[in-house]
C-alpha cells in the first residue's frame, strides 16, 4: 500500500486493530502500526496522540454532542429526559459497524490500563452531562443522579447491542434500556 493513498486515519486504525488482535495492545508499537498501514510514525502522530487514542478517538466529539443536545433541549424538559435525548444523540454518532466495535471492546477488555481509560472516558461523559444539566438550572444532586443513571443505561445498552446479532441499532437498545429503567423505578 503506497504512502500517498487516501484515508490515512482509517488505515492506521485498521492496522492498529489487526496488530492489537495479533500481538496484544502492549505488544504493539506505533512504528509497527504505521508500517502496517504503509505510513510513517510522523503521520501516525498527526492523527493520534498515542496508540491508545486509536481506540478512544472521538470521545471528545461524543461528549460535545451530549452536552449540546442537553443544553438545547426544551427548557421545561425534565433532567432524565434531556439525558435520554443526549444518549440517543451520541448513539447516532457511534459507528454502526458492530464487528469493529466488538474488536475494539475485546482489546479494551483484555487490558486493565485500557479498561481504566474507558471508565475515565465514561466518567468524563457523566460529568459533562451533569454540568450541562446544571447549566439548565437543574439542582446539583439531581443533575449528578440523572447523568450517572444515563451512563448506566448507556453501558447496559451498549453491552446488549454488542452481544445481540439482530438488526437493531444502538439507539434502539438505548430506548429499550430506558423503558426498562422506567419499569424498574416505577416499582418502588
Amino acid at each position: 500500500m503506497g504512502r500517498w493513498e487516501p484515508d490515512a486515519r482509517g488505515r492506521l486504525r485498521a492496522a492498529a486493530l489487526e496488530l492489537f488482535d495479533e500481538r496484544g495492545f502492549d505488544g504493539t508499537t506505533v512504528a509497527e502500526i504505521a508500517d502496517r498501514a504503509g505510513l510513517t510514525e510522523r503521520t501516525f502522530f498527526r492523527h493520534f496522540a498515542d496508540k491508545r487514542e486509536v481506540l478512544f478517538a472521538g470521545a471528545e466529539a461524543l461528549e460535545g454532542e451530549m452536552v449540546r443536545t442537553i443544553e438545547e433541549a426544551p427548557p421545561s424538559m425534565p433532567a432524565m429526559k434531556a439525558v435520554a435525548l443526549g444518549l440517543r444523540a451520541i448513539a447516532e454518532q457511534i459507528p454502526n459497524d458492530r464487528e469493529y466495535v466488538r474488536r475494539r471492546s475485546a482489546i479494551i477488555a483484555a487490558n486493565p490500563e485500557l479498561q481504566e481509560r474507558e471508565r475515565n472516558k465514561l466518567a468524563a461523559l457523566a460529568d459533562a452531562a451533569a454540568a450541562a444539566l446544571r447549566k439548565r438550572g437543574v439542582e446539583k444532586s439531581v443533575a449528578y443522579l440523572a447523568s450517572e443513571t444515563g451512563i448506566a443505561v448507556f453501558r447496559a445498552a451498549f453491552a446488549r447491542w454488542l452481544a445481540e446479532n439482530d438488526d437493531r441499532t444502538l439507539t434502539g437498545f438505548i430506548s429499550q434500556s430506558l423503558e426498562e429503567l422506567r419499569a424498574v423505578t416505577a416499582s418502588f
